[in-house]
């Protein structure tokens, strides 16, 4: 009988010891601080719903109308500190851990905070003396937790710790300690007494501080940022989670519910690493949506060693830029503004829709000025100096403007002239093929290609890679060698930026610079087949209406001309009158003028097609080419110019 009772109780005990081992599963975090950290925002409806039951908080005093006791676990629905306080960083702290923890893992909190308490409010040593002094407004918040805040939480920790496993400490306290040197050491003399008295070591269990309202949000404690930013200095394991962006009350010293839901998450986005848990870009946006799925390759046309922006399979282009103190981002391209969203770094991202192939000019707006993401190359574009992104095509249908290594390459050279026209220097982009310097006794025909408005002569060889167009056509035999001459044409902004100038004005001084300065120059600078037989002229946009006002008026000058996606507002009915008679007579035109090239892109809304059926009605030998998808934009002008290269010269 003796030896069953004695069989009965070592089982009791053995199951008793088994019970009070802590789960090594059940994290658990000590929060303590001030007012933000009590949460001064009331919680909104979707605070108090779906909240995961993994999601544990031990009561630091009782709560009736939530029934629980201190000391308790339960459900960390808010208020998470006493009753009558609001949402903190803690709540979201915790809901985000378990997004990315495994499954089996619960998260628990124990929280501590006082509104407006010192630091020393906190320190063992100083907690009494400072309960003493402490304001009458203070008096009852003490008394919830016995007039010792510091022991309070030891003790719940402590009971804790036969339940799960401490993994760090955040805080948030600051503002009453603003601008106190001391300030960093007192922190440290918390931080060593909780190691120490609940038997923890500092590489396991790091401290996490958060900054103030920040000064981009006009952060009356803001100065206190710095300090928190240097804990690390005194206390290696600390690591500061920053408020940049984060909105705030109208009294810039607490954070609103979304500001506490934000920072709450960046704590845990600082924490996970902390505990091993890799964080992907796509997590730090708080939207696995937003930067796609892979996110892609960075885009050929970043900056050297720059990551973002990055295009993946399906078009979409992904971007991260750092601006800390930016309260907003957008991203403006291809017609449509997307809202950025800034991470827990400072960083803002967005992907973008499914974008078309070819190149894109693009912009940032950071609190509403515009500018360029610093990852980029710059473009000259839109009236002024853009972002630009490639989104690629297929190698073997993009290899016509592409680099070939198992070719050669003629040279592009920049050139600068004087105008006696405009009294100062110009300047011009000069292609010349691979064979130019071989051959010094040879001369070659002459193209003149413009840019459109809002560009300049910078556009075709950068964003248009007119050079490699020609170096593979070349090669290739489909084109003959030539020269090819890109000049600014005086087109380079929006019209109407210039006051008082017409339509007909704009751009419109080109003409007389190009027919008796440039001309003249590379004819004498260059060896140049200079009859108009060896004579081409060809634009895109504003470029092919130069070009028509140009050539078509100067027929004894050029006998190749070509337009991609050209302003052309002409009426096909009046055909004969167009250009002071240039039509008129079709043979006399097609004696003259061996190509006559307009194409366009299919979804562009330009009467291209029309103004060609007209001419072959008249006579005119045109010929139309249509870009397939494309619209006015840069790989619509590289396929034109493509298809034009072949047909002149020949």
């Amino acid at each position: 009988m003796k030896k069953l009772f004695f069989l009965g109780l070592i089982c009791l005990l053995n199951l008793s010891f088994a019970q009070a081992k802590p789960d090594p599963k059940f994290y658990i975090f000590l929060c303590f601080g001030q007012s933000n950290m009590e949460g001064a925002a009331r919680p909104e409806p979707e605070d108090l719903e779906n909240v995961d039951p993994r999601f544990k908080l031990m009561s630091a005093v009782d709560n009736n109308d939530l029934n629980r006791k201190m000391g308790e676990w339960s459900t960390a629905i808010p208020p998470l500190c006493r009753p009558n306080t609001g949402l903190t960083p803690a709540d979201y702290f915790g809901r985000e851990m378990l997004k990315h923890l495994p499954k089996d893992v619960k998260v628990g909190v124990i929280h501590v905070a006082i509104g407006g308490i010192d630091i020393r409010g906190f320190m063992p040593d100083s907690c009494a003396d400072y309960v003493k002094r402490a304001p009458g407004w203070m008096q009852g918040m003490l008394k919830a937790y016995d007039d010792n805040p510091y022991e309070r939480l030891v003790t719940l920790a402590k009971k804790a710790q036969q339940d799960g496993v401490i993994k760090g400490i955040i805080m948030h306290q600051g503002e009453t300690n603003s601008g106190d040197p001391r300030w960093a050491g007192w922190v440290n003399d918390v931080y060593t007494h909780l190691l120490k008295d609940l038997k923890l070591k500092a590489e396991k269990v790091p401290l996490i501080a958060g900054e103030a309202v920040h000064e981009n949000r006009g952060g009356i404690c803001a100065g206190m940022n710095p300090a928190v930013n240097d804990l690390y200095k005194t206390i290696p394991t600390a690591h500061a989670v920053s408020s940049a962006g984060i909105t705030c009350a109208p009294d810039h010293l607490h954070f609103d519910a979304a500001g506490y839901r934000e920072f709450g998450r960046r704590y845990a986005y600082t924490m996970l690493p902390l505990l091993g848990i890799k964080v992907k870009p796509e997590d730090e946006t708080h939207d696995p949506e937003s930067l796609g799925n892979g996110f892609g390759t960075s885009a050929s046309t970043n900056v050297p060693e720059a990551e973002w922006p990055k295009v993946d399979a399906e078009g979409r282009a992904s971007f991260v830029i750092q601006a800390p103190k930016a309260k907003e981002m957008i991203l403006d391209i291809c017609g449509k503004k997307y809202e950025m969203k800034r991470a827990f770094d400072g960083s803002w991202r967005v992907t973008t829709d499914p974008l078309v192939v070819g190149f894109h000019y693009y912009f940032v707006e950071a609190d509403g000025f515009r500018s360029i993401d610093p990852s980029t190359e710059a473009f000259y574009g839109c009236g002024r100096m853009a972002g630009g992104i490639e989104i690629p095509e297929k190698p073997e249908v993009a290899a016509y403007y592409s680099y070939n290594m198992n070719i050669e390459h003629g040279q592009v050279r920049e050139c600068y002239y004087h105008s006696g026209i405009e009294q100062g220097p110009r300047r011009c982009f000069v292609y010349t093929p691979a064979e130019y310097d071989k051959n010094p006794d040879k001369r070659y025909p002459v193209l003149y290609l413009q840019h459109g408005m809002g560009e300049d002569e910078r556009g075709w060889h950068q964003q248009g890679h007119m050079a490699f167009i020609m170096d593979n056509a070349i090669a290739e035999g489909r084109a003959v060698p030539m020269i090819v001459v890109m000049d600014y044409g005086n087109c380079g902004y929006s019209f109407g930026a210039k006051k008082g100038e017409t339509m007909q004005e704009f751009g419109a001084s080109f003409t007389p610079i190009m027919l008796t300065e440039l001309i003249p120059y590379i004819d004498k600078n260059f060896r140049t087949l200079s009859d108009r037989e060896h004579r081409a002229m060809a634009g895109l946009s504003w470029g092919g209406h130069e070009t028509f006002e140009t050539a078509l008026r100067n027929l004894d000058k050029f006998s190749h001309i070509g337009t991609f996606s050209g302003a052309l507002f002409l009426d096909p009915s009046k055909i004969t009158e167009l250009y002071d008679g240039a039509f008129a007579d079709a043979n006399a035109f097609n004696q003259k003028v061996k190509t006559l090239f307009m194409g366009i892109g299919s979804t562009e809304k330009f009467p291209c097609k029309t103004i060609v059926d007209a001419l072959n009605q008249h006579g005119i030998k045109a010929t139309y080419y249509e870009s397939e998808g494309t619209d006015h934009e840069w790989l619509t002008w590289r396929r034109c110019f493509n298809e034009f290269i072949p047909l002149i010269f020949k």
